[in-house]
């Protein structure tokens, strides 16, 4: 293969980068103590969760059911955390279906989740674990309090069917001393009445490097960081040279003032997560992609000529590369400059 051959637009995956930045912050995690459970929502690829699990992680990190059965059918996954709730007969029965066959551990914010899971699970012999989401600051799920926290941690040692496993939060960016103080609480008031707490999960790409500055954590959930993108890169998580993904596109008109490429919302996202415009072309850092449509997207220059023509093809390094990875079916393998195939995103689309 060659990458005058490769149809675009397209997502090219570095294998030698993606490799790289695994095994990067596996020691970092070895050194300080932390298991690490990576997410595998950003690239959705069985090959890289197993090299992640072959450098050390403890297991995987899913977010929707039908994504951790993809990877279960597809790997050599044993060992799966669901990090969302978990509602409605249909999706607890496939729960229980995927528990026989690797150990599954999940999250609840709420009675009426805990309360559907024991349902699902009370008649069998080995329990679910359910791990107590706290909402420590980022107002996404979670409890909102330490006292709710406990309340909850404590019916879910008693319902039939489950254990309780721990405590879960995807912390806001910076907080580290905010979070500690409400997770230590919650700790404190459910130890207090009888419980341990076995395992405190934490996570998050843009405080990857400053974890251990949180120390109640036992275990860390990131997933961007094996591609990296450009919202990182903009934090100064990581550097342009340790980008994975990138799309490669082609520009099908030039005027004056503007290139077109053929990669748009479809391909690069609309996400913009606090930055200007679209994605960056590292080759080329005068270049701007600043409107998106469907199938187009706009180049312009920040100073200077566009100078570009018909038919020059671009490496962008996209905003957001989790999204970017659920826009394709198929990725082309590479390392470094050498073409090696393409993978089809196993679990791309699970939404349910």
């Amino acid at each position: 293969m060659t990458a005058d051959a490769i149809e675009t637009p397209a997502v090219l995956i570095d294998l030698d980068r993606a490799e790289a930045n695994i095994r990067a912050y596996q020691r970092y995690c070895d050194d300080h103590g932390l298991k690490l459970r990576p997410h595998i929502k950003t690239h959705k690829l069985p090959r890289l969760a197993e090299y992640q699990l072959a450098q050390g992680a403890v297991g995987i990190t899913c977010q929707k059911l039908s994504e951790a059965e993809a990877m279960v059918d597809a790997g050599r996954m044993q060992d799966v955390f669901i990090s969302y709730n978990i509602l409605g007969s249909a999706k607890i029965n496939r729960l229980r279906r995927l528990a026989e066959r690797i150990k599954v551990s999940v999250v609840a914010d709420s009675a009426c989740v805990v309360n559907g899971l024991s349902d699902g699970f009370a008649n069998r012999e080995l329990p679910l674990p359910v791990f107590v989401e706290c909402n420590t600051g980022a107002d996404r799920c979670g409890v909102p309090t330490p006292q709710a926290a406990a309340i909850l941690a404590h019916q879910i040692s008693v319902l039939p069917g489950l254990s309780f496993a721990g405590l879960m939060t995807y912390p806001p960016a910076r907080q580290a001393t905010k979070v500690a103080a409400w997770l230590q609480q919650a700790r404190d008031m459910i130890r207090s009445g009888g419980l341990d707490v076995p395992v405190i999960s934490s996570g998050g790409s843009p405080d990857m490097w400053q974890a251990h500055e949180m120390p109640l954590a036992t275990e860390y959930r990131v997933g961007t960081y094996v591609y990296n993108d450009r919202s990182l890169v903009e934090r100064g998580v990581c550097r342009w040279q340790d980008c994975a993904l990138t799309v490669l596109t082609t520009v099908v008109s030039v005027s004056n003032r503007h290139a077109i490429i053929d990669a748009g919302s479809k391909s690069l996202t609309s996400d913009v997560l606090g930055l200007e415009g679209y994605g960056i072309v590292p080759d080329h850092p005068n270049l701007f992609i600043d409107q998106l449509s469907e199938e187009h997207g706009r180049i312009v220059s920040r100073h200077g000529p566009i100078d570009l023509a018909v038919g020059d093809r671009l490496r962008i390094v996209p905003n957001h590369a989790c999204v970017v990875s659920n826009l394709f079916d198929n990725v082309t393998l590479s390392r470094g400059n050498r073409l090696i195939g393409g993978a089809s995103v196993v679990a791309r689309g699970k939404v349910w």
